[in-house]
């Protein structure tokens, strides 16, 4: 199998199996779905869902961004405005007409369980983490130095978590984008 359609094939499996994870939690619960259970609906086995997730909570927390390259993370952040990368890359998100093209379910469905499961929560913060550690080393080629472009990418990140979280408190009244936006403007001061 080529690289381009093994690819291709890990991305639709994993968009398969995460619709079909939502639809287990949202009719069961969280707590009442097993692996198992996810698999044998999706029609794999219990292993390829290990392998793509890992987790039960991996199932709603991974995302096309684990799997990048670091090169691939670097091109999508511009370096003299990384809150601006980030807003465009939930404006493509969001704006994008289906879940095929979008890579994934429907992002309320998903986000929902991060502010209201306890271990997804957790799982979340350390894909958060681990974000941070990527994007630290791409910022420290600016004018900042390595502390700095540490604590610049942990703010992005969890700042982006604070607005994610702020939106479903709202009940998703308007763009995930425009609360990001809003929530990371004091930020755009490090740039200028």
């Amino acid at each position: 199998m080529a690289g381009g359609l093994r690819a291709r094939w890990r991305s639709e499996a994993m968009r398969t199996i995460q619709a079909t994870a939502l639809d287990l939690f949202d009719e069961r619960g969280f707590s009442g779905v097993t692996i198992e259970q996810v698999a044998a609906a999706a029609e794999v086995s219990p292993s390829t869902v290990y392998r793509l997730f890992g987790t039960k909570e991996g199932l709603l927390v991974a995302d096309e961004f684990d799997s990048m390259s670091q090169e691939a993370v670097a091109e999508l952040l511009d370096l003299d405005d990384p809150v601006g990368s980030l807003v465009q890359i939930v404006l493509r998100y969001e704006s994008a007409p289906t879940a095929e093209v979008r890579g994934g379910p429907d992002p309320a469905r998903r986000i929902r369980y991060f502010f209201e499961e306890p271990s997804v929560r957790t799982a979340v913060c350390a894909a958060l983490d681990r974000a941070g550690q990527r994007i630290a080393p791409l910022l420290a080629k600016t004018k900042l130095d390595e502390v700095q472009a540490r604590v610049a990418a942990n703010a992005l990140v969890f700042g982006y978590f604070g607005a994610l979280e702020q939106w479903h408190l709202d009940g998703g009244k308007r763009s995930i984008a425009g609360y990001v936006e809003d929530g990371l403007r004091p930020l755009r001061r490090i740039w200028q």
